[in-house]
């Protein structure tokens, strides 16, 4: 008889939102507020107790996610194919271990070869420790590029311009990549909001402009994986059509990077590094 936790872990709304104090820039007054970002954080989902993914996610539910995951990746068929599903007291509350049926083990051996995500410890992957090793890859931005308020609203009308492919299909995320004069270095559009990312950083760092880049614009919001492609690319600005998630600000903040978003129409919340959004 297949076993799952269903008592999740108690997440309260003080955890999955986080107060941020911003600056509100609205026809040229700014003023200091308070605004909730949702938190983010890594989900390893152990299976036969070894790492098989680690998923950035909103804190709970944790155990209906690995079983909903793992029906994706074809690891199950059915509720029965599970042996059992919950946290382990000995692992990090971030991590949930998967147990397999005998019989489904036997039909998903090529999948457990091919884990997503092969490092461990003894006590599994920690995702406080996880965040804080993909950090050592990446350095603060130094660059003192700075932008003034209107142009910075422009910047993000100006991505629906050239979103061609969202205009057909309306399924599409854009990323725009912009040097110190404001003027475009690539774009891309994909299904995916990290691929259009990627694809349009790529573009630059072929192209052998990506050093020129300062700003980038996403149609999308502002999660941790996008804030860790930027500082790869030493991008010190990012504007987004949508919020930004907890984990994003503060990895920004420490990354002295300068990350906001619209809001209404003219309007511009800046959650970190507004030194270099001009006001005047």
């Amino acid at each position: 008889m297949s076993s799952i936790q269903t008592e999740q872990k108690v997440i309260t709304n003080d955890y999955v939102n986080e107060p941020f104090n911003v600056i509100r820039c609205y026809r040229g007054d700014c003023i200091a507020s308070e605004h909730e970002l949702i938190n983010e954080e890594p989900l390893t989902i152990r299976v036969e107790g070894e790492p098989y993914s680690v998923i950035m996610r909103t804190p709970g539910e944790e155990n209906f996610h690995a079983a909903g995951f793992c029906l994706a990746e074809g690891l199950v068929d059915d509720f029965k194919d599970f042996a059992t599903i919950g946290f382990c007291e000995d692992l990090d509350p971030n991590v949930v271990d998967v147990r397999l049926s005998p019989a489904r083990r036997g039909k998903v051996g090529d999948l457990l070869a091919r884990r997503g995500f092969i490092s461990q410890t003894s006590c599994g992957i920690c995702g406080k420790e996880m965040v804080e090793d993909m950090c050592q890859i990446m350095e603060p931005v130094t660059d003192g590029f700075s932008i003034n308020l209107d142009d910075a609203v422009n910047c993000i009308d100006r991505l629906s311009e050239i979103q061609t492919l969202y205009r057909k299909t309306r399924g599409s995320h854009a990323a725009l990549l912009l040097d110190s004069q404001l003027d475009n270095i690539s774009v891309a559009e994909d299904v995916g909001r990290h691929n259009a990312l990627d694809k349009t950083i790529g573009k630059a760092f072929i192209g052998g402009k990506l050093k020129e880049g300062r700003v980038v614009v996403l149609s999308s919001r502002i999660s941790y994986e996008m804030v860790q492609k930027a500082a790869r690319a030493h991008i010190p600005i990012i504007f987004s059509t949508s919020r930004p998630t907890a984990l994003a600000v503060t990895l920004g903040e420490q990354l002295n990077m300068t990350l906001a978003c619209a809001a209404r129409e003219g309007e511009l919340i800046v959650f970190c590094g507004e030194e270099r959004i001009k006001r005047e």
